[in-house]
């Protein structure tokens, strides 16, 4: 439950050391750089990297090229979500980049067989459309070009429908005035087309042509000047010579597919000097030094300073951060709360001088999921599911981490709460001791610890209305502290201690009364000294907030104006702390439709396929069910935390720390002992 203390460093160090200094902080993660515009009176400068920075984010470019390409063949496959970063030993690493440049090589090689591959396939396809579209003309024993000799003319073209022989002949000589020398095949007819050639005298061929044209004929616009067949038959060699190429090529390919692990190292690698010299045009600099400043954890800052200054002569001095400055939010807490991070983060970061409420979140966080949830076999599920991913994947990002850790505590809560509802499974293990072991229907088997809250929804209701004012009180408890710390004595009893007074005695005036009774079937009896005692809480609390919450106005009649509306700001709890009924709502819900899913199960009888019904059904609507649920929780629980709990006193505001470190996507260096 801390935020951790920053501190601003400068640095100023000979500008040929820049590059190692540079490096030594990318590798410890450990320093947010804080770059300014210098601004054109500036005496200082910046390196131009663009070049460098290109050409390194180009090369990891290449090697994430290759990485997808080899994904295709065998082994390519990766864990996905949960495959994490690979752990990997310096000195390998090391060894990888002196062999950095045999590794761009093969990568050249590798994506000039895939290019080649692609213009393997623009072939086949241009020969596959020739093809296709010479097949019609597949029995002319003629070039496609021929147009005739000296004294004859050949026609070649297409009739729109299906023509015969004699039609063909009748239309090309009926004008003419004479028989004609006129001679047609037929070469295909399909798709409502006709095929034809026509042989006929060159002093005719305008005539033929004419009244052929007539008919609808035209003559092909194919780029093609040989035999048909032969041209095919060129196409077809083609074609097989093309996929050949394409076979070997990717043989090729597959021959680098155990470089995979040398890849990814290649493109992290050229990513972090990209990122490296990203920073390194935006330093300013002289002729002879450059400049760094930025931030760093205040227990860090010392041996930092004392090894750039031994290693690199480099002079290191603390800065004092400056009026108009926000300093980065870096939390830590516990393991436990540490899963509870990503919930703030989502909603926002504090800022130095604040609470984090990480940790007394995250057991509120845990404790009402498992209320939601409510059913210990659903619980046990997420559980051993994120703890198996947990202990398998040790390299996991670290939110995901957080996330599966998370899950895994909520897990814990939903068995427990489970167990105390008599929740397992919904009734499962009532109805088959009921179905098929002869155990009496009206005998509870699993018997709940505490109650279950399908025979007693009220009680429940007003446990979830008790836990949530346990809650919000809490908040308020939490903006009390705050408010001591800063020393604001007046603020704390006015808007703090009032709303204590206030709502306590209210809450203790409603329990002994019929309505609570009606309500919730308890009955509360109390003294006159705790009755008096109550209302002269409320009282005094109810007068605290007339008088004191307007108290920055010194106009008595617009403080007691302010006050009145803050006292109004009552029904604002009375609100909040129903919100809390969504933990017997969702709760109920998973237990009704465990018990239905069961129910459906069961409904067909006690024989041995029933049984495999009832397993298909149960594994089926169970599964359904508590990834809706589980969803549920997760939503109306974040709910609780962000618009109940953080109303009452959280402010975020904070930005968060991000070091200047190495942008691995794939490994993760193990430094060796």
């Amino acid at each position: 439950m801390a935020i951790v203390k920053m501190q601003k460093l400068g640095i100023c160090a000979l500008n040929r050391n820049r590059k190692a200094i540079l490096e030594t902080l990318q590798s410890m993660g450990i320093m947010e750089m804080r770059l300014e515009d210098l601004g054109e009176t500036s005496d200082l400068s910046e390196k131009d990297t663009q070049a460098a920075r290109s050409k390194y984010e180009k090369r990891a470019a290449c090697f994430e090229d290759a990485l997808t390409l080899l994904k295709q063949y065998p082994g390519g496959k990766t864990g996905g979500l949960f495959s994490g970063k690979e752990a990997l030993e310096r000195s390998v690493y090391q060894e990888a980049i002196r062999n950095r440049h045999q590794f761009n090589v093969e990568v050249a090689d590798l994506l000039s067989a895939e290019r080649k591959i692609q213009e393997c396939g623009v072939i086949i396809q241009k020969d596959e459309n020739l093809k296709e579209s010479l097949t019609p003309w597949r029995n002319l024993d003629i070039p496609m070009s021929m147009t005739g000799t000296r004294k004859t003319s050949v026609l070649i073209g297409t009739l729109p429908g299906i023509w015969s022989t004699e039609k063909v002949l009748a239309t090309a000589s009926g004008s003419l005035s004479e028989p004609a020398a006129v001679f047609c095949e037929i070469l295909s007819s399909e798709n409502e087309m006709t095929c034809i050639w026509v042989l006929c005298l060159a002093d005719e061929e305008r005539s033929v042509e004419e009244s052929l044209r007539s008919a609808g004929f035209v003559r092909p616009s194919l780029p093609v000047t040989g035999i048909p067949a032969e041209v095919i038959a060129g196409c077809e060699n083609e074609i097989r010579e093309q996929k050949q190429q394409i076979e070997n090529l990717k043989d090729r390919i597959a021959s680098y597919a155990g470089e995979r692990e040398n890849f990814r190292i290649m493109a992290d690698y050229y990513r972090t000097r990209a990122e490296k010299y990203r920073l390194l045009g935006q330093i300013p600099m002289s002729r002879n030094v450059f400049f760094l400043e930025g931030w760093v954890p205040a227990a860090q800052a010392e041996r930092i300073g004392q090894f750039l200054s031994e290693k690199y002569g480099a002079f290191v001095e603390t800065e004092e951060k400056r009026e108009d400055e926000i300093e980065p939010t870096l939390l830590k807490n516990n393991r436990f709360a540490e899963s509870a991070e990503g919930v703030l983060e989502s909603y926002g970061l504090p800022q130095h001088g604040k609470v984090d409420p990480t940790a007394v979140m995250s057991v509120f966080y845990v404790f009402f999921f498992g209320m939601m949830l409510s059913d210990a076999g659903y619980g046990i599920v997420m559980a051993l599911i994120c703890s198996i991913l947990l202990l398998k994947h040790r390299n996991l990002d670290r939110g995901l981490k957080r996330f599966l850790k998370l899950f895994f505590f909520c897990g814990i809560s939903t068995a427990f709460w489970g167990f105390m509802y008599g929740g397992f499974f919904g009734d499962v293990i009532d109805v088959v001791a009921h179905t098929w072991m002869g155990v009496p229907a009206d005998t509870v088997v699993l018997k709940p610890l505490w109650f279950a809250p399908l025979n007693n929804p009220m009680r429940l209701l007003i446990w979830c209305l008790f836990f949530g004012i346990i809650h919000l009180y809490t908040g308020l408890g939490i903006k009390g502290f705050e408010m001591l710390r800063d020393r604001d004595i007046t603020g704390f009893f006015s808007d703090v201690v009032s709303w204590y007074l206030f709502l306590t005695g209210l809450i203790l005036m409603l329990l002994p009364t019929d309505l609570f009774h009606s309500i919730s079937g308890m009955t509360f009896v109390f003294s006159d000294g705790v009755s008096v005692s109550a209302r002269a809480c409320a009282a005094a609390g109810a007068l605290m907030i007339l008088l004191m919450s307007g108290r920055s106005r010194k106009n008595w009649a617009i403080r007691i104006a302010l006050g009145a509306y803050d006292l109004y700001g009552v029904t604002s709890w009375l609100s909040d702390v129903l919100s809390y009924s969504r933990l017997l709502a969702l709760g109920l819900a998973t237990g009704v439709i465990a018990n239905v899913i069961n129910m459906m199960g069961s409904m067909f009888g006690s024989g041995p396929a029933k049984i495999i019904i009832f397993i298909v059904v149960f594994l089926l609507g169970h599964t359904l069910n508590i990834a809706i649920n589980a969803l549920g929780a997760y939503v109306h629980t974040n709910r609780l935390q962000y618009v109940e709990f953080f109303g009452k006193f959280y402010e975020a505001g904070g930005r968060p720390f991000a070091p200047f470190h190495t942008m691995t996507k794939y490994i993760q260096i193990k430094e060796e002992k």
